[in-house]
């Protein structure tokens, strides 16, 4: 264990797998290092509840927005909308947006398709820099198309959640201002190039996220992931770097204060 908290950039506890043990799940959280937790949005469903939970536990902070893995659920309305909730509501960055192109059949023409989340990103990268908040991205099969989107926006900051793209591309969004997440799947041995991308790349540039209930880490193959077994991710992470577990902590609780601007929170 770690005296150093740790901070959970990536998990939707929202999502109903967590209602039935709540308070213990947020318990076993904070038994193990984890002081605060990033909620990231998927749909205008969802924001009420993220708003409920950040007013009831000051260590949960939540992000608004629109998941391209969810388009049928989304409609043109839906940017108004999040526009009036980042100027009423307490935002610590817009998101989860991106694009997600592994989720279209290798056959048939999907251009349409991947044209509407194309709209749909770059319109809430905008309203990120208009209301001056980092972004959350979720990308899948499209990393050089986000950073294509993000190269004109030198002002724009954020991470690429559950990042998998090569080193080329990575120091590019580390070069762009941009953090890259990492979970679960860095414990796994058979993930070879995650696992060099973590001792490859600068300590300051990482953060540690579990996207649970998604992404288990080896030791909970197959079971619900929860915040508490962030400090798995943390050790091996350090493992990988051949550093100590408080140098992690340290650094990537600070990555996260920096680019969340939690300590003003």
């Amino acid at each position: 264990m770690t005296s150093q908290n740790l901070i959970d950039t990536h998990c939707h506890l929202d999502n109903t797998l967590f209602a039935p043990d709540f308070d213990l799940i947020l318990q076993r959280a904070t038994d193990n290092a984890v002081s605060d937790i990033i909620i990231p949005a998927i749909a205008v469903d969802n924001w009420e509840k993220l708003k409920s939970l950040s007013k009831q536990n000051k260590n949960l902070h939540v992000a608004y927005g629109l998941h391209p893995m969810f388009m049928p659920q989304h409609c043109l309305q839906d940017l108004d909308l999040l526009e009036q909730w980042l100027q009423s509501e307490t935002a610590i960055a817009v998101g989860e947006c991106g694009l997600d192109f592994f989720i279209f059949d290798k056959q048939g023409d999907h251009q349409q398709a991947k044209k509407a989340q194309q709209a749909l990103f770059n319109a809430q990268l905008d309203l990120a820099q208009q209301y001056k908040l980092p972004v959350i991205i979720h990308s899948r099969k499209s990393l050089d198309l986000v950073l294509k989107e993000i190269r004109p926006r030198p002002d724009l900051h954020g991470v690429i959640h559950s990042f998998s793209g090569s080193l080329q591309q990575a120091h590019q969004l580390i070069d762009q201002g941009f953090y890259l997440g990492f979970g679960g799947p860095i414990t796994y041995t058979r993930a070879k190039k995650l696992r060099h991308l973590i001792s490859s790349l600068p300590l300051d540039a990482l953060l540690l996220e579990t996207d649970a209930p998604d992404q288990p880490d080896a030791a909970h193959y197959g079971r619900r992931n929860e915040p508490a077994f962030l400090i798995n991710i943390a050790q091996t992470m350090a493992e990988l770097r051949k550093i100590s577990l408080q140098k992690v902590a340290s650094a990537t609780t600070k990555n996260a204060h920096n680019l969340f601007n939690l300590r003003n929170r």
